[in-house]
């Protein structure tokens, strides 16, 4: 069963996909800001980390880049996940180390092609 860490401060957003990812068949840890997400992505090594970028602590900008600058946590896939649908911001969450990024309200189908496309499970 893939691990999953979601990296969210929203509660009702949280638990409603850490819900869903569970009943989708995914172990899901979850990490409340992002100073919290980079310690639990080198605990827990997660398959793939849900990462929101808009986050207390340590934003999830700067959360990504500390991730994939070690070479224990590198390879781990990231998507970002934002409210905040700028242009431009989709370039500069590649441009950190995400590894996709898909945009708030979160629509199920999509967001699971794009884990399953980035776990090689499709």
């Amino acid at each position: 069963m893939p691990k999953i860490l979601l990296v969210e401060d929203n509660e009702m957003n949280r638990d409603m996909l850490s819900r869903r990812l569970t009943r989708k068949g995914f172990e899901v840890v979850i990490a409340v800001d992002g100073g919290q997400g980079v310690d639990m992505a080198h605990s827990e090594h997660p398959d793939l980390i849900l990462m929101d970028m808009s986050l207390p602590v340590k934003d999830g900008w700067t959360a990504t880049k500390e991730l994939k600058d070690k070479d224990d946590t590198r390879h781990i896939p990231i998507i970002a996940l934002t409210a905040h649908a700028m242009s431009g911001d989709r370039e500069q969450a590649l441009a950190v180390g995400c590894d996709d990024y898909d945009t708030k309200p979160i629509e199920l189908s999509r967001l699971l092609g794009k884990i399953d496309l980035l776990l090689g499970t499709q």
